[in-house]
Parts: C-alpha cells; sequence; structure tokens
C-alpha cells in the first residue's frame, strides 16, 4: 500500500525548508513513491530524514543527500546522465522525473536485477540499469552531461572526468586529507581542462572499483 500523500508532500517542504532549491528536484521528489523503493519493513520510514538499509553494505540516501546530488548536477531535461550505483533505483528515479535519460551502474547484481524491474514496473522507461564496475564509467555510451556517484571513492577517477562532454558535470565525494569526506563537483572545461569545486561535507558508503576502493579495504565511507 502506498504512504499517505501528505507524507511525500511534507518531505518535499522539508527539503524546500533545507534549502533545496531547484523546482524541477522538488517536483520530481513530490511525484516519485519513495515507498516502493524501500524494502517492505522499512516502508513506514520512507519519507523520514533517515538512509534506509538495502542489505549487502549498502544503503538508500535520505531524501536531503538524493535531491542534492539532483540539483548539483545541473543537468538539462533530455540530457543523458550516468549514476554509479543504482542500488534501490530511487535517485535514477528522481532523475528520469527531471526529464534526464539515465544510464545506472550497479556492482551488485542482486541489486541492479531488482532495481531493473522496479524502475520497469513503475514506468521508468528512460532509465537503463547494468551490472558493471562503476568506476569505469560507461564509455560507448558516453559522452555524458552529467556523473553522478552514489559512493565515495578515495580521488576523482579520470575515467569518468574524460567521459563528461564540455560543459559537463561529475558529482561525487570523495575522501579528504583529514579522513573525512567533501562533496567535489567537477565540470569539464571547453578546452578539456577540468574544474574542481568543493560542494560541502559529505556522509556516502565507499565507491568499490577499479578506480575507487579496494573490495578488502573498503574505505573510509560512511551512509548517506
Amino acid at each position: 500500500m502506498n504512504a499517505p500523500r501528505t507524507a511525500r508532500d511534507r518531505m518535499v517542504e522539508d527539503l524546500r525548508s533545507a534549502g533545496i532549491r531547484d523546482e524541477r528536484v522538488l517536483e520530481a521528489m513530490a511525484r516519485v513513491p519513495r515507498e516502493r523503493f524501500v524494502p517492505e519493513s522499512f516502508r513506514g520510514r520512507a519519507y523520514r530524514p533517515q538512509r534506509i538499509p538495502l542489505g549487502l553494505g549498502q544503503t538508500m540516501s535520505m531524501p536531503w543527500t538524493v535531491a542534492r546530488l539532483a540539483e548539483l548536477l545541473e543537468a538539462p531535461p533530455g540530457a543523458r546522465v550516468l549514476e554509479i550505483g543504482t542500488g534501490s533505483g530511487y535517485q535514477a528515479a528522481v532523475l528520469a522525473e527531471m526529464g534526464l535519460r539515465v544510464f545506472s551502474l550497479e556492482r551488485h547484481a542482486r541489486l541492479a536485477r531488482e532495481a531493473a524491474r522496479r524502475l520497469r514496473e513503475l514506468g521508468y522507461l528512460s532509465v537503463t540499469v547494468k551490472h558493471f564496475d562503476g568506476t569505469f564509467g560507461w564509455a560507448a555510451e558516453g559522452p555524458w552531461a552529467g556523473i553522478v556517484s552514489t559512493a565515495a571513492g578515495p580521488r576523482v577517477p579520470e575515467t569518468l572526468v574524460t567521459q563528461l562532454a564540455p560543459g559537463g558535470r561529475l558529482v561525487l565525494p570523495v575522501e579528504d586529507e583529514e579522513g573525512g569526506q567533501r562533496l567535489v563537483v567537477v565540470t569539464r572545461l571547453p578546452g578539456g581542462g577540468a574544474r574542481e569545486e568543493d560542494a560541502g561535507p559529505a556522509s556516502f558508503v565507499p565507491l568499490v572499483g577499479r578506480y575507487g576502493w579496494s573490495p578488502r579495504r573498503g574505505g573510509k565511507g560512511r551512509e548517506a
């Protein structure tokens, strides 16, 4: 049974009060049934400002984090964007509701299968999910107007920066010098270089893969 619409409305108003200004993001999150993306035992908490465990050491980010990533991406309607870390599929659904064509990579096969099925059942046919190491990106489908990572790496993977189209933005959390995390926005410049901006503190699970953390170490990532 779907959560009452009023719970979703309250979530959106809380996001607005917390500083989310992009109306496209707020409208998208008002349309996506978040309760359909959480495990059944957690559906009563779907619209609360908290992360939800998905199993396999992964979490569904709290609503503010999802909104912040989407807002920082600044991708125009119709743009093709890449998501690293499908998880439940909720972030991809929000991006799709914003009018974006979403390609999403997930290293856990079970999560990839479940997210693809869920998105298909909910009618998000503009999202393509693939089971693959997201730190490689998806060069065959690029270049991308935007890339967003839902996990934190030790550094900005050059493999992702080079797949951005001119003017495209890469949004991802990385470990800082003190062992914490910062949310970083990398913009690909027309001349081929890149500009990096600090978008504030972050707290995400580790980005595991060839150009991220090794599965054994797992990094110092936390959950967003």
